[in-house]
Formats: structure tokens, sequence, C-alpha cells
């Protein structure tokens, strides 16, 4: 470790559905934070490392969406976001490309006023754009509302100008120390992990089926005596009998479906097999229940 190594924490913020999830896996190089096309996938801050022996640690903190909350655990997820924004040492502000700015971006642009951090903003999403050439308007639109640090446009998706973020970020951080050993990519316990995999899953096959009222809960996660093997069961938590019949599907064909296709991306993250057993529970109301959020894994006092 050289004595210009740098180290530091990052967050990703923006509206819901805007690409952190995406953009912090692609710049770990491993999926740890879910993604879907539904908002609000994200329900709690997850640490991701990114180290080069030569420059410096950089620790993500991939916040959920901030926006308006409707229920407790809305409030608990635009707290933690916010909340994140005064303690890191550099922001990068995930926006789509548009020279208009809405109700929802003026609404960061107001929480980013009280805080000192320097501000990237990144545009993303570069790879939908016909014509290049509007980017330089979008940048134009953003650089007159705010003084941001840099302003960068990128495709998340596509891995473009992912290394220029980097050296940005690089550039902003202090002199210190390493946090975490350079093998350690992710704060997450693995039973996290897991859950949020197959909370994936099922957001994917229920595609818009159900809506955000799901949550996942790991009965058991153990390893097998003498063998390369994991044997898993969870539960999936939805908020009426009606979402209960959907999950499970005509004779068990959509949570077989999710299980499947859950396993093989916890058998890819803990490189062994897995045995995944998965079942059903209503639970009525559980994100306006205090009780059931913490029950679930999001704990406000930790941040």
């Amino acid at each position: 470790m050289t004595e210009n190594f740098k180290s530091g924490f990052v967050t990703l913020i923006g509206r819901p559905n805007v690409g952190k999830s995406t953009l912090m896996n692609h710049l770990i190089g491993q999926k740890i934070a879910i993604t879907s096309n539904k908002p609000q996938t994200t329900r709690n801050r997850i640490q991701t490392i990114y180290t080069d022996e030569n420059r410096g640690q950089i620790i993500f903190v991939d916040t959920p969406g901030i926006h308006k909350a409707k229920n407790k655990l809305g409030e608990f997820m635009v707290n933690v976001a916010e909340h994140t924004l005064n303690e890191v040492d550099v922001i990068l502000w995930l926006v789509e490309p548009s020279d208009f700015i809405g109700a929802g971006e003026q609404h960061i642009i107001e929480k980013l006023k009280t805080v000192k951090t320097p501000v990237i903003l990144v545009i993303n999403k570069l790879d939908t754009l016909d014509n290049k050439d509007k980017m330089l308007e979008y940048i134009d639109t953003y650089r007159k509302v705010y003084d941001f640090a840099e302003i960068v446009p990128a495709s998340a998706l596509r891995g473009e100008n992912t290394d220029v973020i980097i050296d940005l970020i690089f550039k902003y951080l202090p002199y210190g120390p390493m946090f975490y050993d350079e093998d350690t990519i992710t704060d997450q316990p693995e039973r996290q992990i897991v859950a949020e995999l197959i909370r994936e899953k099922a957001l994917h096959a229920l595609n818009e089926e159900i809506p955000h009222g799901i949550a996942v809960s790991i009965d058991q996660m153990k390893k097998r005596k003498g063998k390369k093997m994991f044997d898993i069961d969870a539960t999936i938590i939805c908020e009426r009998d009606s979402h209960k019949g959907i999950i499970i599907g005509k004779q068990g064909a959509m949570l077989k479906k999710i299980g499947t296709n859950a396993r093989y991306e916890i058998e890819h993250l803990l490189d062994t097999k897995v045995n995944l057993k998965l079942w059903v529970k209503v639970k009525k109301d559980w994100r306006d229940s205090d009780y059931m959020i913490k029950n679930f894994g999001y704990r406000e006092e930790e941040f």
C-alpha cells in the first residue's frame, strides 16, 4: 500500500429505477444489489467494496431511491437515503437523460443543497439515445441548477464511461487506509444476499401482477455435513391471500420458476450446490408494521 492510497465512502442516489444497482454491480464486477425494472427494488443500505491496490479503496453505499413515502417501509427507505448524504465523502447522483427536471429531481436538488459533500452527476442510460449530441443539452440543463463537482454521461448497462466514474471518485476521496481486506466485496451477510436474490427472482417472474408487497425471510440456511451443499428454506411473505395464489401459480408452477431461477444465482454466489425450498405466507399490511419491517432486516438503528 502506498502513501498515496485513498479510501472513503461513496453513496449512489437518484430516483427509483434510474440504474443505481446496475451501476454498482458493474463497478464491483459482481452481482450484489438486486435489479429489476420495478422502482424501489433496493430496500436496505448495501455496502460493496472496490479495491485498487495501487490507488485506493472505494466503499459504495447503495441506498433506496429518494422518493415520497407512502407507508412505514417507504419512510424507512427515505430516511436511510437522506441520512447517508451527510456521512459520505462523495455523492454519485444518477439521472436519466432529459432536458426536463421533474419534481422528483427538484426534491433531490433541495436535499443536496443542505450538504457540503462533492456531488458527481452521472447522466445514465447513454445507450438509449439515438442522437448522442443531445447529451450536451442535458448536461447544460443540469449544470444550471447545481454546482456539480463533475458531470459524466454513462451507460451502467453497457459499462460505458464507468472507468471514468472510478477515476473521478478517486480524485475526490481523502487519503487514508484500507477499511476492508482487498478480497472483500461486500459487508452484507450471505443470508441477506440470498433473501434478496430470491426476492429479485420473484419480482422478475411475477411481472406486473404483484406490487412491492413481498419480502423474503430465510428460515434455515445450513451446510450439509461432509458435502459441498447448502440446504436453504425460505418464505416469501405477501400482503393478500389473492397474492399468495399468484405467487404459487397453477399447480405450483410460478413458485417452482422462482425457486429454479433463484437457486441458479445462489449456487453461483456460494459456489456450491443448493437445495432450495420455498413457502408462501400472508402477513397483511406488513409494510405498515414497525415490528415486521425490522423482522425482515430493515433496521434503521444500524445507520
